[in-house]
């Protein structure tokens, strides 16, 4: 007779605790930092057009649903800490399908993600190159065979880093966060230093060509805050990876939400001062006049004031910072794919354990084969912006239903909700839940409205249109997998009121 709430066979290896406080909080650092801080406050000059010297603000209103988020995290991963974190928290908290729908789009996501980041780190290589007098070189990496092949080697360079296990992807994960935040200083002290005169001069030196400081900063438009800080909000997602490391964690009821508060607090202290400092050299007008034809970065603008030899080292600790988010994101989506087939909605082979390394080896390259979509597909529309808007739409949904989740839990799981260990009073739990549902309501509905509104040539360039097209095919998969449960005599309401296996 079939046992109702029976799960697949146990696989022969398994997830081991072995992410202690410093992996887990350099997973969310190294998720959060990249491209978001050495390219979205510039380009941000194209994709909101009179955003102009307001950026700082944006950052820091961005950092608002970040925040509620993360709390929400924290509250919710104090309870449940085990792999796919967000997957497990909506599941067991509002539903199996809104915790599928939700994390399916989390996955997506961040797996296109992934291929922005790693099409986007090509261009800190031509910077490597330009002030080493490489000319040629970095011409060459500018071309769109070239620049795609550069960008699929780093995907499946750190696809494999993720199949050699936790303490591999550890090892290499701690030492160069702390690289990348010593040459990341850098940019900061350059930045402060410098003032737009000393920035004007470099580039009549350099080019010949005068450019006009402005005079006075544009009247702030409200619109084009909230627009620029729904799309800012992305620098700060991240700290999710953490959760979704759970199943791999020493002590997680305590190390994940700290590991939560240490990420979100060192990289919102650190973006702040690294894009001040930006904006105290570099004018606001050069980077909207050049961001309209050219992929710009902060390594690449303080070059102008920097030898040759400073320049190098800050776009070499610029692409760290990139190619660190590579590994920690690719581990948080394939423990998203891993938990779906391990509650057995999703095909049970992605639930395989390499053993010798401990790794969901299936999910991983699950994942880098989505993510070669999105390189491809930044390369193809000829804007990563279009995958970062898919990333914040999916994202944004995520986080709503994890702040709609802290306030479902005790009503829904009241056996789950006596476990939390971080955020125990009702009180702040309402503060967080409804807060952060509201606030980030509000961001979604702002972004789905300028992304809908934008001139493009297609309207499969929308990321709103992509964003439902993943969420259809999410709901088809489940509703399959769902009728599979259920003719193989499973009680869905016994399994999915629990969580997972250790």
């Amino acid at each position: 007779m079939t046992n109702p709430t029976a799960r697949p066979p146990a696989a022969e290896a398994s997830l081991v605790r072995r992410l202690g406080l410093l992996g887990l909080a350099a997973t969310g650092i190294c998720s959060m930092m990249g491209g978001a801080i050495n390219i979205l406050p510039i380009a941000l000059q194209r994709n909101v057009p009179g955003i102009g010297p307001h950026v700082l603000a944006a950052y820091a209103l961005g950092a608002v649903p970040a925040v509620l988020a993360a709390l929400a995290y924290a509250i919710l991963g104090s309870a449940m800490p085990r792999a796919g974190g967000s997957y497990i928290y909506a599941s067991r908290s509002l539903s199996p399908y809104l915790g599928f729908v939700a994390s399916f789009s989390h996955w997506f996501g961040l797996s296109i993600g992934i291929g922005v980041v790693s099409y986007i780190a090509v261009p800190f290589l031509r910077d490597v190159a330009k002030p080493l007098g490489l000319t040629g070189l970095a011409a060459w990496l500018d071309a769109g065979p070239v620049r795609v092949g550069v960008a699929l080697g780093f995907l499946w360079l750190f696809t494999g880093v993720n199949v050699l296990g936790v303490k591999a992807y550890e090892r290499t994960l701690v030492p160069l966060m702390f690289l990348m935040f010593a040459l990341g200083s850098v940019v900061i002290f350059a930045g402060f230093g410098h003032d737009p005169a000393d920035f004007a001069a470099a580039v009549a030196a350099r080019e010949g060509v005068e450019i006009v400081l402005p005079a006075a900063a544009p009247p702030l438009d409200l619109w084009k805050l909230l627009a620029a800080s729904a799309i800012l909000f992305s620098s700060f997602i991240g700290f999710d990876s953490i959760a979704q490391a759970g199943g791999e964690a020493r002590d997680p009821g305590r190390n994940l939400p700290l590991a939560v508060g240490i990420a979100v607090v060192t990289v919102g202290t650190f973006y702040l001062l690294f894009t001040g400092a930006v904006y105290h050299t570099v004018p606001w007008t050069f980077m909207a006049e050049r961001s309209a034809n050219a992929d710009l970065t902060a390594p690449g603008l303080l070059g102008y004031v920097l030898s040759p030899g400073w320049t190098v080292a800050i776009v070499g600790g610029a692409a760290i910072a990139l190619v660190n988010d590579l590994p920690a994101m690719l581990l948080s989506v394939s423990r998203l794919m891993f938990a779906w087939a391990e509650d057995g909605i999703f095909p049970p082979v992605v639930a395989r354990i390499h053993r010798r390394f401990h790794t969901p080896h299936v999910a991983i390259v699950l994942s880098a084969l989505v993510a070669t979509g999105g390189i491809l597909g930044s390369h193809l529309a000829g804007d990563f912006f279009l995958g970062v808007d898919v990333l914040v739409t999916s994202m944004l949904v995520n986080f709503l239903l994890m702040c709609v989740s802290v306030l479902a839990l005790p009503r829904r799981n009241p056996a789950l909700a006596r476990e939390i260990r971080f955020g125990r009073g009702r009180t702040l739990q309402r503060v967080v839940g409804a807060g952060g549902a509201l606030v980030l309501a509000g961001y979604l509905g702002i972004h789905v409205v300028k992304d809908l509104s934008a001139d493009v040539p297609a309207w499969y360039l929308h990321s709103t249109w992509i964003w439902i097209g993943v969420l259809s095919a999410a709901s088809v998969v489940f509703a399959v997998e769902w009728r599979r449960l259920k003719r193989r005599g499973v009680d869905v309401d016994a399994r999915f009121s629990v969580l997972p296996p250790q």
